[in-house]
């Protein structure tokens, strides 16, 4: 019989080959400091040699720290903790206790994809701010430990699969995993080019104005030095000027088409990256996402772990009927609370998945209610009243000044003024589309006007109810009900008192009405 693939209570350290994936990080650090030196040097001549020479020292020094780095870090697997220890001259002990992990996730950036190794994550719910990797294991050695935490949370104590047999070579706990899969939800490519035709960004420009920051160091040029601009703009702005109002249009339009075809251009790309080959499992661990073209994530979220759901759209996309789903876990996912376990699908395919993770979709029936209309009121004067504040004090001055403050354009007091308006206007609208609805099982909140979203939350996973009220909220009878999410956050804004202390009553119910040792 073959020893198991990670020995319990023995010191690992993580893959040698990963020296070599970390030092190749070093590779992009140095490429600032190659051409910093190669157009700053006075010597042409030399200028090349010397960019090498710093970006070879660089490079070196970084795989050097790399192979230190690992030396120096080794990861236990004890029979209730996870251990890690690290540090080259301060030496660092971190034990994570198996019941704090939230979930066990796999990433592949890159580099480390191309080697055959992974990251694997342990989140422990803390929001980012106290969660456990490992960089870089093969990829049979990460699913191995995410499996075994997983037996060990479940109550199945300590159960490494073995390694052997050339059918083991992806690891047992993919076998495990796909084993009794089955594909709630995919995106082919078709799909994906759909939605991200959908994800119009502009987010190239931003990179741009970071760029434009190092052209006066490279290219000895002030890009925010107006007078060059007026310069540049000087010969086509005339050229322009001249063809008359009707080409003045066209280019105009041109200007907004081209803007229009980068930023598709960029949401296409950025969609594409993130979410290439993206399909969601129902396995019997739990939900298993897979997705990424260059940094390739793999996450499983047991089902009984989906705090509460969110379906959403956008103002473009819902005329076409497309929908995204999210779940609010206890783990997180790049940084948020939401998992996208299905983000451009129609309301049908969703369907089945809110079913799998153990809710339900809104009835047709359901009885919706809106917020208190004093809420409402309250939130168009608080829009409006400052804007209007500031277009009485420019009126004011404008027309009891003989001075030209406002260079004689007295109506650009007004302009606040059509703001408020508009404000006012907006919360009106937000209140009309905002509701909440509760039945047997679940609490139902719709929000969005242009984007409408719809959260669900399971009555019996609300954690507490806490009624908020300030002192304008006290006055004009309403009040705001706080419920305790684990992972996540679901207020409803503006509720009448007595519905607020209604649904309050029937969620404790239902709280102090479940054995919660009975549920697993």
């Amino acid at each position: 019989m073959s020893e198991p693939a990670i020995p319990i209570g023995v010191p690992q350290r993580t893959n040698p080959v990963s020296v070599l994936a970390q030092g190749a990080s070093a590779v992009r650090n140095a490429l600032f400091p190659m051409i910093a030196i190669f157009f700053g040097s006075g010597s042409r001549g030399y200028s090349v040699m010397l960019a090498l020479g710093i970006g070879v020292l660089v490079i070196a020094v970084g795989t050097l720290r790399s192979y230190i780095r690992w030396r120096r870090l080794t990861y236990t697997v004890g029979q209730e903790d996870i251990r890690v220890e690290s540090g080259v001259l301060s030496r660092a002990a971190r034990s994570v206790p198996y019941d704090r992990i939230q979930d066990v996730s796999l990433e592949q950036a890159l580099i480390p994809r191309l080697f055959g190794l992974v990251e694997v994550r342990f989140e422990t719910g803390a929001g980012g701010k106290d969660e456990l990797k490992l960089a870089f294991l093969r990829e049979s050695e990460g699913e191995a430990l995410r499996e075994l935490v997983r037996a060990q949370k479940d109550g199945a104590g300590i159960a490494v699969p073995e390694a052997s047999g050339a059918g083991e070579a992806s690891g047992d706990g993919v076998a495990t995993l796909e084993a009794a899969s089955e594909v709630l939800f995919a995106m082919p490519p078709k799909r994906l080019v759909t939605f991200g035709l959908f994800e119009f960004s502009l987010a190239v420009f931003a990179v741009l104005a970071g760029l434009a920051q190092y052209a006066d160091t490279f290219a000895g040029i002030e890009l925010w030095d107006p007078d060059l601009w007026m310069e540049w703009l000087a010969g086509p702005g005339d050229w322009i000027a001249h063809l008359g109002p009707m080409a003045q249009v066209i280019s105009a339009i041109a200007g907004l088409v081209t803007l229009f075809v980068v930023g598709s251009v960029t949401g296409l790309v950025r969609t594409v990256l993130r979410d290439w080959g993206f399909v969601l499992e129902r396995t019997a661990k739990g939900f298993r996402r897979r997705r990424g073209l260059l940094t390739r994530t793999d996450v499983v979220m047991p089902a009984h772990r989906v705090q509460a759901l969110e379906i959403g759209t956008r103002m473009i996309r819902r005329r076409f009927g497309w929908h995204g789903l999210k779940f609010v876990s206890l783990a997180q996912d790049a940084g948020g609370a939401s998992h996208d376990v299905a983000p451009f699908a129609k309301l049908g395919e969703l369907a089945p998945i809110v079913t799998a993770a153990g809710f339900a979709m809104p009835p047709d029936d359901l009885d919706w209610q809106r917020s208190s209309k004093s809420y409402r009121n309250a939130g168009m004067w608080i829009d409006a009243i400052i804007p209007s504040l500031l277009g009485l004090v420019l009126l004011g001055i404008a027309l009891l000044t003989d001075s030209d403050t406002l260079g004689g354009r007295w109506w650009v007091a007004l302009i606040p003024f059509a703001i408020g308006m508009f404000l006012a206007l907006r919360q009106f609208f937000l209140w009309r589309y905002a509701r909440n609805a509760i039945d047997d099982r679940q609490l139902y909140r719709r929000s969005g006007w242009l984007a409408p979203s719809t959260a669900i939350a399971n009555r019996v996973k609300l954690q507490s109810v806490e009624i908020a009220q300030g002192p304008l909220a006290r006055l004009r009878g309403y009040a705001t009900l706080h419920l305790g999410l684990a992972g996540g956050s679901f207020v409803i804004a503006g509720l009448p008192l007595d519905r607020a202390q209604q649904l309050r009553a029937a969620i404790l119910d239902s709280i102090s009405a479940t054995d919660f040792s009975e549920l697993t």
